[in-house]
């Protein structure tokens, strides 16, 4: 039942909401849809927004082998290429304006990340080998101009200057280093070795585990660190519960489509114990809380904790079948989104969020951050391996 009700909501209000965001006009997809759904045609166009609708159409294609689902994907392809991408300092800009001129041009290795993502899925539904160059061209610039002895810098001005890294940084804090831009480094090569097999992609990914499991993860507490100096010094006591959940089953399908058995080892036991406790700290009321600042824990249901949950407490299932709590959080975490966030309203989506009594949130339900990746990969992961299993 969870994967055939995955496959309608997937078919049917998922993919037909964002197939009518398309600007048939000036290319890519609208950029902003408020809480009242009117849609804003003159909108910024963030560059991860397009980035994400692209890896959501190719993977989408690659499910469901609709040649609609590919003319999409080739429309936010186009895009990206053509106005997403800095043809003189290299890399992808933060955001462009409506008709595709550079808006804020700094450059972030979380937005470089996500481009690689992109088009490394749409070089496997294209088989467009100008997508796959340009994936390892964006691979080589994170390697050169966004590294350090330490692992990976993250903000830079056009001409890749080293700046603060207020895009992602909160709380009060500016970080150098963030456990969310190297977990999203990760997934990008991860999908980019998938596709191309390459040995120092495959060296970047191991060389990545290793800060995950020696400067991200706190054994003393069962849990990821979010925010760093430099050197991996933690800033902040803050424990993201959706960002743990996340990192357990992208770590676990990044080792096995590495095929390393070291790797699937050792990170296992680090992801099998980020998921139990996620289960006791964060799991309340079918569903899971956002995270928790100093120990206060915030009650908040965000959509895309919520589909991060449902892959990372099927993905606990898997590896531990004899534990159905997994399963049963799954399945109950699926039933709290269809009942409080999918939004009933005619020409919507998801809610950004509810709060504690399950009231919505009056957030836009599109702009630069809310999109079809986490809720689109939620349906395409449910889906795969449910089939897989059957």
């Amino acid at each position: 039942m969870l994967a055939e009700e995955m496959i309608q909501h997937l078919t049917k209000d998922l993919i037909p909401f964002w197939e009518q965001l398309a600007d048939e006009e000036y290319g890519g997809f609208y950029g902003y849809m408020g809480y009242d759904l009117k849609v804003d045609e003159k909108a910024v166009k963030g560059c991860i927004l397009n980035s994400r609708i692209l890896w959501f159409f190719s993977n989408a294609y690659l499910l469901l082998q609709k040649d609609s689902l590919l003319f999409y994907a080739r429309h936010a392809y186009e895009f990206l290429k053509s106005h997403c991408l800095d043809k003189e300092n290299g890399g992808v800009y933060w955001s462009v304006t409506f008709d595709g001129q550079p808006e804020e041009t700094i450059k972030h290795t979380y937005n470089q990340a996500f481009a690689i993502y992109a088009l490394s899925s749409y070089y496997d539904a294209s088989k467009d080998e100008e997508a796959l160059e340009l994936s390892k061209e964006l691979f080589k610039l994170i390697e050169t101009k966004c590294t350090d002895e330490w692992g990976y810098k993250e903000a830079f001005d056009e001409a890749f200057h080293t700046i603060d890294n207020e895009k992602l940084s909160e709380n009060g804090i500016v970080a150098e280093k963030t456990m969310n831009t190297l977990l999203h480094v990760f997934e990008a090569y991860t999908e980019l070795f998938r596709v191309s097999r390459e040995n120092e992609v495959r060296e970047r990914m191991r060389f990545i585990l290793d800060i995950f499991a020696e400067h991200v993860y706190n054994r003393g507490q069962g849990r990821q660190k979010v925010f760093f100096d430099r050197k991996w010094n933690s800033l902040i006591d803050l424990y993201s519960y959706g960002h743990d959940i996340e990192t357990a089953w992208l770590i676990d399908r990044g080792c096995e489509i590495l095929g390393d058995e070291d790797c699937i080892s050792k990170m296992g036991l680090i992801t099998k114990e980020i998921t139990a406790n996620i289960y006791d700290r964060a799991y309340v009321d079918s569903s899971l809380l956002n995270e928790s600042l100093d120990g206060i824990k915030d009650t908040t249901r965000i959509w895309w904790v919520q589909a991060e949950a449902v892959v990372g407490f099927l993905n606990g299932y898997e590896k531990c079948p004899g534990e159905p709590q997994y399963l049963e959080a799954a399945n109950a975490v699926w039933d709290y989104i269809k009942t409080c966030l999918i939004d009933p309203r005619s020409g919507s989506e998801w809610y950004w969020a509810v709060d504690q009594n399950r009231v919505p949130i009056k957030k836009p339900i599109v702009e630069p951050w809310k999109c079809p990746y986490h809720n689109g990969r939620m349906c395409f992961e449910v889906i795969r391996r449910i089939q897989h299993d059957s």
